[in-house]
């Protein structure tokens, strides 16, 4: 049996006594990083006979047929360094493999940083969308394929990156929209920044440290389409308004994108 164990995110106290009982009766157990395991049990007062394997990105593939072939016949316990193994990290190879040789997959659950900083967000949670961690390249050709999302959306960064993808963000899908940030979640340090995409991006524009997760509002179901958009800014024009300007204004208004609505009221052959 293969089993995806969920593992803290900051906060020791979040360890399920699950998870606990997995580690202390594998057979087998899988790490991101053997070294954080070994941390982890140690804290857990957990003794283990088992083997601890490394399955890191690097690493997974060329491990998972000695892994789903103990897992035929005998316990194997996959963790990351922290939440859930598969979200945004090593595990979704072996559980794809577990699956197509009829391989027992369960998981124990626990906490998940994206879905903790979801729930804090205060953005809409009935529908959303999980997209892993913002490229480092093409943010904003990224962004515009998101842009007619209608969910809200979940990225992680890293802290370096924050200030930049927040700007790339509020260019492309407005600086009124909404948005999240959650750093350093269950931790000691704690923050949930809640605002703005101009706002936010004002606020770490000197950068930050830990742990981040984005959450962005997705656009509005009922906002104007972008046919209506691009004839109320031909309107404004019209009375004398500069393009940029009115592409910003209709964009508050409406919700649409200001890149987006820019880049359609440019007269063709421009």
């Amino acid at each position: 049996m293969l089993i995806l164990a969920a593992t803290p995110i900051g906060n020791l106290g979040d360890a399920s006594p699950r998870l606990a009982q997995a580690l202390a009766s594998a057979d087998l157990i899988v790490a991101e990083d053997t070294r954080m395991a070994i941390k982890l049990m140690r804290a857990l007062g957990i003794t283990t006979e088992a083997n601890i394997m490394a399955a890191n990105e690097h690493t997974e593939a060329s491990v998972a047929k000695v892994v789903l072939d103990t897992a035929l016949t005998e316990s194997v316990v996959v963790v990351s360094d922290a939440g859930m193994p598969a979200i945004s990290d090593p595990g979704y190879v072996l559980a794809s493999g577990a699956r197509q040789r009829n391989i027992p997959i369960t998981v124990i659950p626990g906490p998940s940083a994206g879905l903790s900083a979801l729930a804090a967000s205060g953005l809409p949670t009935d529908r959303f969308v999980h997209e892993g961690f913002i490229p480092k390249k093409g943010r904003q050709g990224y962004f515009r394929s998101l842009e007619n999302q209608t969910r809200t959306m979940i990225f992680f960064e890293s802290p370096h990156r924050l200030a930049a993808s927040l700007r790339d963000a509020a260019e492309v899908f407005g600086r009124e929209r909404e948005a999240c940030v959650a750093r350093e979640i269950t931790k000691m340090f704690e923050e949930i920044a809640r605002g703005t995409l101009a706002e936010l991006a004002l606020h770490f524009a000197e950068g930050t440290k830990g742990e981040v997760v984005v959450v962005i509002a997705g656009r509005a179901a009922d906002s104007m389409s972008l046919d209506d958009g691009v004839a109320e800014v031909a309107r404004l024009v019209a009375e004398g308004m500069k393009l940029t300007a009115a592409c910003a204004q209709v964009a508050k208004d409406s919700g649409l994108a200001k890149g987006e609505l820019y880049r359609a009221s440019i007269p063709s052959g421009a």
